[in-house]
C-alpha cells in the first residue's frame, strides 16, 4: 500500500499492467505487482480474462515474467487468442524532452487501459530502491498505481521503458525502467527464473573532498573502496580497502552507482574487466574476473 499527497490509501501490489513479450504468453511487468501472489489473474485488451503463472522475478530491477494459460481462458468453451507482441525500441537514444505516452491500467479502473502523455524529464536518475540502486528514466507522464509494469512508448509505438508507480516522490513526476536495461533480464527470467549477476565483492562511497581531507586521500572524485569481501572477485585481484576507483574498461567513475550500473550491462557472468585504481597516489591497471553473485 502507499500514500497520495492527500492521504488516500492505494494499492501498489496485486493490480498492475504489463507488456506481451512473445506469441508464447509471457508478459512482463514488475515484480512488486505480483509479489507474494499466489493466483494470477491476466486481462487482455478484448476483456478475455486467463489465469497466469510466475515464470521469473528479480527483485533488484523490480522486474517480473508472468506466462499466460491461453488455453484456459473465460467464457464459452476454448477461444484463439492471438497476441501481438510489443515492439522494443533503444533507450540509449532517448532525448530528455522527447514526446512519450504511459499505457496501463491505474488504480485497476473499468474500462479499459489508458493512456497518458507527457514528456522525457531527466535521464539516468539513480533511484534508491530497498535491494540497491536502479538507474531510470523520469517521466512527467502520469504514471499511477496499476500503471506499474506497463509501457512507456515513443512517438513511433516502441517501447523504451517499462513504468513503475512504486516511488510516489509527488505530482508530475514518473519513472520508468529503460528498455536496453531490461533486455538481457528478460533471458535469465524466462530460461532460469531469476538473474545471474556478475559481481566485484566491494563495498564503495562516494568521494567527496570532506572525506579527501579527513582521511588525506590523493583524490575527491571517485568510488573509495571501504570494504573487500574475503575470497571474492576483488580480494582476489588484490583490491583493498582505501583504494580508489577512478576507471573501469576506460569508463571514468566519479560514484558508486557508476560501478554498479557498469558491472550490471556485463551479460557474461565471467568477463574479465580492468579497473583503474589509485592506491595513496598511485596508479594502478588491475585485471579482475568476475564471478557470479552469491
Amino acid at each position: 500500500m502507499m500514500q497520495d499527497q492527500l492521504f488516500r490509501i492505494f494499492p501498489v501490489q496485486g493490480v498492475g499492467s504489463g507488456i506481451v513479450i512473445d506469441t508464447r504468453g509471457h508478459i512482463l511487468t514488475n515484480n512488486h505487482v505480483i509479489d507474494g501472489t499466489n493466483r494470477l489473474r491476466v486481462t487482455f485488451g478484448d476483456s478475455k480474462q486467463v489465469s497466469a503463472k510466475v515464470i521469473g522475478k528479480d527483485k533488484e530491477t523490480d522486474l517480473a515474467v508472468v506466462r499466460a494459460e491461453l488455453d484456459n481462458i473465460d467464457g464459452n468453451g476454448k477461444e484463439e487468442v492471438r497476441l501481438q507482441p510489443v515492439i522494443f525500441g533503444n533507450s540509449d537514444e532517448l532525448k530528455v524532452g522527447q514526446i512519450v505516452m504511459a499505457l496501463g491500467n491505474p488504480f485497476g479502473l473499468t474500462g479499459g487501459p489508458t493512456v497518458t502523455a507527457g514528456i522525457i524529464s531527466s535521464l539516468n536518475r539513480n533511484v534508491q530502491f530497498d535491494n540497491g540502486i536502479l538507474e531510470l528514466v523520469q517521466t512527467d507522464a502520469a504514471i499511477n498505481p496499476g500503471n506499474s509494469g506497463g509501457p512507456l512508448i515513443n512517438t513511433r509505438g516502441e517501447v523504451v521503458a517499462i513504468n513503475t508507480a512504486k516511488i510516489p516522490y509527488g505530482q508530475g513526476i514518473g519513472f520508468a525502467v529503460p528498455i536496453n536495461s531490461i533486455k538481457g533480464v528478460l533471458v535469465d527470467l524466462i530460461e532460469n527464473g531469476h538473474v545471474t549477476r556478475p559481481w566485484l565483492g566491494i563495498s564503495t562511497v562516494k568521494l567527496n573532498s570532506r572525506i579527501a581531507s579527513y582521511y588525506s586521500l590523493p583524490l575527491i572524485h571517485g568510488a573509495l573502496i571501504v570494504d573487500v569481501e574475503p575470497f571474492g572477485p576483488a580480494d582476489k585481484a588484490g583490491l583493498r580497502r582505501g583504494d580508489i576507483i577512478e576507471e573501469i574498461n576506460g569508463n571514468k567513475i566519479d560514484n558508486p552507482s557508476q560501478v554498479s550500473s557498469y558491472i550490471r550491462k556485463k551479460k557474461i557472468v565471467s568477463d574479465t574487466v580492468t579497473i583503474m585504481i589509485n592506491r595513496y597516489g598511485r596508479v594502478y591497471d588491475v585485471n579482475l574476473k568476475l564471478e557470479p553473485h552469491p
